[in-house]
């Protein structure tokens, strides 16, 4: 490869992680193009669905080794409890992914315990734990009009964008949900979070399901399915918070997974020539991707000023005529704000399946928790890596502290205070950088000798080496920072995911949807060999 990868101090930066978007590269694209290359099969053997929505029903996927179901429970939720906040302890529907094919014994044991989500017990035949709320106004309005043997309003679909919207996904061992260990060898779990994506994307199928039967019920002799294409502008929404953050820092090996991936996949388009039909599916892509952008809502300020560049963005990138990818992606580095450059990136990537798709079995990492600090590296090596990987001559004003609540376990953030100390968590990544180098100043000799006398600073050690190994492990920023937005935490993990339209709500959570546009399970035997890809049709 002659071109070379982005360099992690231009790319490792909050600025420009907090503007990601989804490609080829995402999660939810390889499940389904996984699904649809395997030719996985689908059905539905359970729907107990009454008329007020309440119910149970499971959703079976079928591949060429295994059968994976989701277990979904409806529930009747007063107006009063609905919230998106994790405290939240009752909602609208709870789901788990059964590993297999459930039967009465299962779902008895499931009822008992899915509902109660982190308050029940769930086992390792488990996969993952999910909830969801209903987006009260559409929803409504959706089995209003299909029960009056109409369909519901586009407009009013596209502003919400979905029916339901998950709290939590959870999987890996919490709450007693198999371990990523028990799964990580089958071909269908190997790229990250398949067995989350796939929850997510059976629970879409049953929402639609449900208002449809929700209609039928309240009419049989007047109402109506939702016609297909509309069918498909609904997603799932998602509520994040401060809690996903953390994920990218305690996951060093994996994030530089994901980065190399990309850059790896950027710099091999960028040696291309540029054929008619590359440049027509860029085209479209391209077109999709304004079209996109046009719809896109937020009322967060930060979000919004960066969203009208964006607008402005895609009007330059329109009228930019296409001769190469490597002058089409030097223009863009100069004329694009962040949030062009990097959907440019994912817009360059669409036209070359052979060259991309690929690189998705290396996106998977699990970290070695038993990485061995090298002794032997000397004191003036270690100050040299401290300042490549980051740069500390100082800090960025005030810190804050990152710490885990008493009542969820969840990371949070606050001001400095003594009684946060025995729940601090280790994710000032740069101030503890600066702390190390300030440690060593003056000093000569080993790391082995030197932690000797100061073991407070293994984990700073351990990192730094991590990081000369995988260049893209560690953010290039100070995470303690007052400045920092968590936000931007989010929406670069969540891009990998495949999510869209991201609509901060602050600084700390984000709305998002996911897999709006996609194939149900009864359509993926008609789909395309790409089956969805989060723009729009």
């Amino acid at each position: 490869m002659t071109v070379a990868l982005r360099p992690p101090e231009e790319v490792m930066r909050l600025d420009r992680m907090g503007c990601f978007h989804q490609s080829r590269l995402s999660f939810m694209r390889m499940l389904l193009r996984r699904l649809k290359a395997e030719d996985w099969t689908f059905d539905r053997p359970l729907f107990e669905i009454a008329a007020d929505g309440t119910g149970r029903a499971v959703y079976t996927a079928h591949g060429p080794d295994r059968s994976y179901s989701l277990v979904a429970f409806a529930h009747d939720l007063p107006p009063e409890a609905r919230s998106d906040r994790v405290i939240a302890t009752a909602w609208d529907a709870t789901f788990t992914l059964f590993d297999g094919v459930p039967n009465a014994e299962d779902l008895a044991r499931l009822g008992a315990n899915v509902p109660l989500q982190e308050a029940g017990r769930i086992t390792d035949r488990e996969l993952t734990l999910s909830r969801a709320n209903r987006s009260v106004r559409l929803f409504e309005h959706v089995v209003d009009a299909l029960a009056e043997g109409r369909q519901p309003d586009p407009a009013r679909i596209d502003a919400v964008g979905y029916l339901m919207r998950t709290t939590a996904v959870y999987g890996s061992g919490k709450f007693g949900a198999a371990d990523r260990a028990r799964i990580a060898d089958r071909p269908e779990c190997s790229a990250p979070f398949q067995v989350e994506m796939l929850t997510v994307w059976l629970i879409r199928a049953f929402v639609l399901d449900q208002v449809e039967a929700m209609a039928r019920a309240r009419a049989p002799d007047r109402a109506v399915a939702l016609e297909p294409g509309l069918r498909r502008r609904f997603g799932i929404g998602n509520s994040t918070g401060l809690g996903m953050a953390p994920f990218l820092v305690h996951h060093p090996v994996l994030l530089d997974r994901w980065i190399t991936a990309r850059e790896t996949a950027l710099a091999r388009v960028l040696e291309q020539a540029a054929p008619p039909d590359r440049i027509a599916a860029f085209i479209a892509a391209r077109d999709a991707a304004a079209h996109n952008v046009a719809a896109w809502r937020t009322e967060h300020p930060v979000q919004a000023a960066k969203l009208d560049g964006l607008r402005a963005d895609m009007e330059r990138l329109v009228a930019q005529p296409v001769t190469g990818w490597a002058a089409l992606w030097a223009w863009g580095q100069t004329a694009l704000s962040l949030e062009g450059q990097e959907l440019l990136v994912s817009l360059l990537l669409e036209p070359w399946p052979e060259l991309v798709d690929g690189l998705g079995a290396t996106m998977c990492a699990e970290e070695d928790a038993h990485f061995a600090i090298d002794g032997r590296m000397s004191l003036d090596d270690l100050r040299g890596a401290l300042c490549v990987v980051h740069g500390v001559e100082g800090c960025d004003g005030p810190a804050r502290v990152w710490f885990t609540s008493a009542d969820k376990l969840e990371p949070r953030l606050g001001e400095p205070d003594p009684a946060l100390d025995p729940h601090a968590q280790p994710l000032a990544t740069r101030r503890d950088a600066a702390a190390l180098l300030a440690a060593i100043a003056g000093r000569e000799g080993d790391v082995a000798g030197f932690l000797l006398d100061h073991p407070e600073h293994r984990h700073t050690v351990r990192r730094v080496q991590i990081a000369l190994r995988h260049p893209y492990a560690e953010i290039r920023d100070d995470l303690a920072s007052t400045t920092m937005l968590p936000a931007d935490m989010l929406r670069a993990k969540l891009s990998f995911f495949g999510a869209g339209r991201f609509d901060p709500r602050s600084d700390r959570w984000v709305r998002i949807e996911m897999f709006r546009g996609a194939p149900f399970p009864h359509e993926m035997a008609d789909a395309g060999p790409e089956p969805w890809t989060g723009l729009p049709a």
